[in-house]
């Protein structure tokens, strides 16, 4: 199942990037979730009808998925090289001899500077690692590519768009394509993700793609409905900030928003701590030589009238 059509994805760019330079100055930044953790920020307008907010929702989203899973499977071919045919997975090497099987993408697809032998325990790679420098190159594109749609990016307030998804798909391209300037075998997980061949059925993926025709957008308690704008919902303030939610369509409306915030509830916790330990070793202090002190004395004041307390009782 091939979750998203890409072409109209770079199509798409286009128009919203006129849309963002017509509303440049009045946006309405909203903040996705899906559960209770935040996603990504998308800016929009409040005059934007609520179906083309959900699809552009539901395509960076199913984008950032797309650009974890090539960066999972480049990790591994950093490792243990290209892929093993469908029909060699799996198998031991006298399983391999018995079926008399080869991989003959292996001599076509060598990686740049040369190969080890790195053996992959889960018979899924063929064991041909790239060289240090070009684990190197695939490493730190897989680090910058997750960094261009890491979740981090709303604690930084940067809004995600369209065009960082492609952007961080070219990169990834552009490193295979250094690394393996023969292209990659048609069968590796890699080359049908960015030539959009994936099929996710059966797998644990496929539970997270979203399809923009069963997902439904949340905001405070309420469904957003298609044909409706947000203006409907948010009000008519372009410059706010509010919390949406994602979820698929009948699995009933998301959970509600904790009332404190989780740094707030770890300021909470350990406010509490502190004051149990106050508490605890208050109990354990049993000395009361503070009875012997003038402030706990209750005959000061009344001495004090007399004029008796500062009287000495010592012989001179």
């Amino acid at each position: 199942m091939v979750y998203c059509n890409w072409g109209k994805f770079h199509a798409a760019i286009g128009i919203y990037k006129l849309a963002i330079v017509q509303q440049l100055s009045t946006m309405v930044v909203l903040n996705i979730k899906r559960g209770n953790e935040s996603q990504f920020l998308l800016e929009t307008t409040v005059q934007a009808p609520v179906e083309e907010v959900l699809n552009r929702t539901v395509m960076i989203h199913n984008g950032r998925l797309k650009v974890y899973r090539i960066c999972t499977e480049m990790e591994l071919l950093a490792e243990h090289g290209p892929s093993l045919p469908p029909e060699m997975q799996g198998l031991t090497e006298d399983q391999i001899k018995d079926l008399q099987l080869e991989d003959n993408w292996a001599k076509i697809c060598i990686a740049s500077g040369g190969v080890k032998e790195n053996k992959d325990v889960c018979g899924r790679r063929n064991g041909c690692q790239p060289l240090e420098k070009m684990q190197e190159v695939l490493l730190k594109t897989v680090a910058e590519a997750k960094a261009i749609v890491s979740k981090e990016q709303v604690k930084s307030s940067v809004c995600l768009t369209e065009q960082h998804i492609c952007d961080a798909l070219d990169i990834l391209r552009g490193a295979i394509m250094i690394v393996y300037p023969m292209n990659l075998p048609p069968h590796d997980p890699i080359r049908k993700e960015l030539e959009n061949r994936e099929v996710l059925s059966g797998t644990q993926d496929e539970k997270l793609v979203l399809e923009a025709s069963m997902t439904q957008l949340w905001f405070a308690g309420k469904e957003m409905q298609c044909g409706k704008k947000l203006l409907d919902y948010l009000g008519k303030n372009e410059k706010s900030k509010v919390i949406m939610k994602i979820q698929k369509r009948g699995q009933g409306p998301p959970g509600r928003e904790p009332m404190l915030t989780e740094e707030q509830q770890k300021a909470l916790m350990a406010a509490e701590f502190k004051r149990r330990e106050e508490l605890k070793r208050l109990d354990n202090d049993d000395d009361d030589s503070y009875l012997n002190s003038a402030w706990a004395d209750n005959h000061q004041l009344h001495r004090r009238f007399q004029g008796l307390d500062n009287i000495s009782w010592k012989p001179h």
